[in-house]
């Protein structure tokens, strides 16, 4: 059932819920509508499991990446990285299921709206614990917006290519576009 329930997420993810039908959702199973409605009741039921796989699932993988990361600051990197492979290329065409959702089902499906809502939260919630392990193995420099490493504020990829010098005589220069690095240096430390 899990790999139908990770085709159905594709269709959903290409096409939305509402320009989804049963029957793009069989073909892209692979079973009988019989069979569809015999698992779920309906395309909702199609929807909200397919949900809930996708988010253990990304939720997995995501885990896996931070893990694998020493320190705070590489963690934050290693979580902001993973978004941003998830927002490009073929993945990012085919659209975030949880963004889409929040886009087209939230107004109106209570259960949807708490889903997409605590699905939101838990990255928030995620992205500060994170900056908090950064802060406390001094990955992140808490209470300054200078960080005690001049690469860290470099190495935020929204940083746009800034520059410091090694001595940190002047400020974080910007040369690529985007905020400067001591303002992300600022906003990180400000959590």
């Amino acid at each position: 059932m899990e790999a139908a329930l990770d085709k159905a997420a594709r269709v959903f993810r290409e096409r939305g819920y509402h320009a989804t039908s049963i029957a793009d959702l069989t073909g892209a199973m692979e079973l009988a509508s019989g069979s569809v409605y015999k698992a779920f009741k309906d395309k909702r039921a199609v929807f909200l499991a397919v949900f809930d796989r996708e988010a253990g699932v990304r939720g997995e993988k995501l885990h896996r990446m931070i893990s694998a990361a020493k320190f705070g600051r590489d963690r934050v990197r290693a979580a902001l990285t993973f978004y941003a492979k998830s927002s490009y290329g073929v993945e990012g065409r085919r659209g975030c299921l949880v963004v889409g959702s929040a886009a087209e089902l939230v107004t109106f499906d209570a259960e949807v709206a708490q889903r997409v809502t605590a699905a939101l939260h838990r990255n928030e919630k995620l992205m500060a614990d994170l900056i908090r392990q950064g802060q406390a193995d001094g990955s992140f420099y808490p209470g300054n917006h200078r960080q005690r490493d001049y690469r860290t504020a470099n190495d935020v990829p929204a940083a746009g290519h800034a520059r410091c010098r090694k001595d940190r005589t002047e400020p974080c220069r910007n040369v690529g576009g985007g905020r400067r690095g001591d303002e992300i240096a600022r906003l990180i430390s400000s959590y």
